[in-house]
This record gives C-alpha cells, sequence and structure tokens, in this order.
C-alpha cells in the first residue's frame, strides 16, 4: 500500500489517538456515556474559543454553521457588510445573499489583507459585519481584533470565520469581543470533517433576526445542551474523535501551537524561496496556516498538484478561482511537525525539476529547516 501525505489546509492529517477514538464502539446520544464525552468536548471547546461563554456544537460542516449565523441573525432586508479578499469572503456574502440580506461587499484583490480603516469608511448603518480571520485561499490572516474593534464601534455585530484559524493562530472571542465565532473540526482542531462549533456574545443572542430556522436554531440547541442533551442526533464518534484532539491540543498548550504554526510557516516559506519560487500569501509570520506559492512560467500548478498526488502520494491543495493554474497552496496548520514540511518541500522539488523548472535539489529543505530553528525574536 502507497504510504498518503496530506498538506492540504483542510481537511489535516489525523493524530493516531484521535483514528484510536473513531474506531471505539458507537454511543447512544442520549447515553450517560456519551454525555461523559459530550460535557467534556463542549468544556474544551470553551478553552480553544477562549471564552465564558457556551460553544454550540453540530454534525456540520464549517459552511453549514456560517449559513447558521446568518439565519439566526438576519432578518429580510438588514444591511450587511462582508469584508472579502478571497474565496471564503466571498462565500460569506453569498451566504447572506441567500437569506434575503441587503449585502455590501467591501472587497479586496484576492492577497490583500483587509484594513479597519477601509472599513471604518464603509460602514453606515450595517447591522452586521462578516470577517474571515484566516482566507485560505490565499494565505492571509486578516488583523480581525482591529476589524472587530471597528465595527462594534459603528455598532454592528461582528460574525468572524475561524474554521481554519482556531487552534493555529492567536484568537480570543471574549477578549476581542467578537459576537461569532464559527469553526470546524477538519483543520487545526486535528479531527475529521463533519464537525463545526460557534461561540455567541450575548449581544448576538439578543439580536437575532426573523429568518426562517430549523436545524441550525440556535435556541433549540442551546436548550439541549443545557441537559447534555442533543436536539438531533449527532455524529457520535465524531464527537468522541474531537474530544481526544482537543485534549491533544490543550495538553500541547495553544501558546505552544501558536508557535509551532508560526515555525512551519516559516520553514514552508523560506523552502518555497529557496527554490526561487514567489509566494503569494504574505511573507511574514502571519502566514501561519497556508503557504500559497506562485508556480514557476511554464508549469501549470494544478497539473503540479496532480503530480505530487500520482507521482508520490503528496496532497497538496490547488488554486481556487482566479488563482486556478497559477498557485499551488501547502497546508500546515493541525498535526504537523517540520519533518513534515521538509517531505512536501523535497516532493515539489522532484516535480518541478521533472517538470523542466530550473531547481536546485536539497536547497528546500536545508533552507526550511534553518527557518524552524532560527529564534522568534529574528523577523
Amino acid at each position: 500500500m502507497e504510504k498518503r501525505y496530506l498538506f492540504t489546509p483542510g481537511p489535516t492529517p489525523v493524530p493516531p489517538p484521535v483514528l484510536a477514538a473513531l474506531a471505539e464502539p458507537v454511543l447512544h446520544h442520549r447515553g450517560p456515556d456519551f454525555r461523559l464525552v459530550y460535557a467534556s468536548c463542549l468544556e474544551r471547546l470553551r478553552s480553544v474559543f477562549r471564552t465564558e461563554r457556551e460553544v454550540l456544537l453540530f454534525t456540520s460542516s464549517g459552511t453549514g454553521l456560517l449559513e447558521s449565523a446568518v439565519a439566526n441573525l438576519v432578518s429580510p432586508g438588514d444591511r450587511v457588510l462582508a469584508v472579502s479578499a478571497g474565496y471564503f469572503g466571498e462565500r460569506w456574502a453569498e451566504i447572506a445573499r441567500a437569506y434575503g440580506a441587503e449585502v455590501d461587499e467591501l472587497s479586496y484583490p484576492w492577497g490583500e489583507a483587509p484594513s479597519a480603516a477601509d472599513l471604518a469608511s464603509r460602514l453606515d448603518g450595517h447591522r452586521l459585519v462578516l470577517l474571515t480571520h484566516s482566507e485560505t485561499s490565499t494565505g492571509v490572516v486578516a488583523d480581525v481584533q482591529a476589524l472587530a474593534a471597528t465595527a462594534r464601534e459603528a455598532g454592528a455585530l461582528v460574525a468572524v470565520d475561524a474554521v481554519s484559524s482556531l487552534g493555529a493562530v492567536p484568537l480570543e472571542t471574549d477578549g476581542w469581543e467578537l459576537d461569532i465565532v464559527v469553526s470546524g473540526s477538519q483543520k487545526a482542531l486535528m479531527a475529521p470533517p463533519g464537525v463545526a462549533m460557534v461561540a455567541l456574545s450575548e449581544r448576538a443572542w439578543a439580536g437575532r433576526g426573523s429568518a426562517p430556522r430549523f436545524y441550525f436554531d440556535w435556541e433549540r440547541t442551546r436548550e439541549a445542551q443545557a441537559q447534555l442533551d442533543a436536539v438531533f442526533t449527532p455524529a457520535t464518534s465524531l464527537v468522541v474523535a474531537l474530544d481526544a484532539a482537543l485534549g491533544l491540543l490543550l495538553e500541547e498548550g495553544l501558546e505552544g501551537a501558536f508557535e509551532r504554526h508560526l515555525r512551519l510557516g516559516r520553514a514552508c516559506r523560506a523552502g518555497a524561496r529557496a527554490m526561487g519560487l514567489e509566494l503569494f500569501s504574505p511573507d511574514d509570520d502571519s502566514a501561519s496556516v497556508v503557504t500559497a506559492v506562485r508556480a514557476p512560467e511554464g508549469v501549470d500548478a494544478g497539473e503540479l498538484v496532480l503530480t505530487l498526488r500520482d507521482r508520490f502520494g503528496i496532497t497538496l491543495a490547488p488554486g481556487q478561482g482566479p488563482l486556478k493554474g497559477r498557485v499551488f497552496r501547502i497546508g500546515h496548520i493541525g498535526w504537523f511537525d517540520v519533518f513534515d514540511i521538509t517531505t512536501a518541500l523535497a516532493a515539489v522539488e522532484l516535480a518541478l525539476a521533472e517538470a523542466g523548472a530550473d531547481v536546485e535539489r536539497g536547497v528546500a529543505v536545508t533552507a526550511a529547516l534553518d527557518a524552524f530553528e532560527r529564534p522568534l525574536t529574528v523577523a
């Protein structure tokens, strides 16, 4: 059997203890055994979200809970401002339009970082601001703290897509006074896809709209969770796995995880630069989730990704939207260490060389290891 390597920014590799948890007997969602796991998982989620408030847990993709934010907060005709600088920011806006909101977009070229000053100039009676913390289509991690403060000063509710940022880079739900924070199991939380969660402020609870909702009605789930129950049948085995993964993350410590991701980002960018490649994602420590790299002249990034998968069993992420065929993306959130990154970089060297690119063998691995070990005080 061929060994496979997963380097996408989601789903991400799952640690063996989490896979072992998946293999345990299926629990009944109304039974006492599951309630113990449920209670542990919900409490650990509060620690990871850095909130004293409850976190609602759903069997869903992250996108499902982005939709839940709109379904619970928006009434038809409400003015919503979506801040968009990539594929997932644009998705936020599409969801809001689907629910009848009057959507304005603060749009940037893909790869740029949103500005709080720009946001301040566009806010004009908007009820809700939609922010994307980590835009995995480009590698940009936005300054959500500054953006949220600006929106809050204007009286708007703040909803944050933290699907790929939670557990990878600093995010303070309570400390930054974020109203709605959505995340998912399959990114930095190191669990399989299928479970998503949302943390809510009292302002969010008080500001619910009139859009129709049923499965994603927050109040139903809130009332059930208060009894350690589930209003609908959850993916019990995935909750067991997520609880195990959260235990590993909290054992490492969030600060330790943030530092590891920062170092992995440094290593990946340094290796790409050493090959003579141009980065699309920012070349600084904010880019700790995914590294987006421009393909060399004459190389189709999509074909490169297919070659890496077929020849070496290594799965990278292709470009999305206008970046299709132009960039490839190396994810480094979740259960990764520096030797995973050097494996990906070495395979990229081989594939590029086979595609006719002028790449010196071995330089990427050396540069990545050096960057990973560099003291954090050095930029």
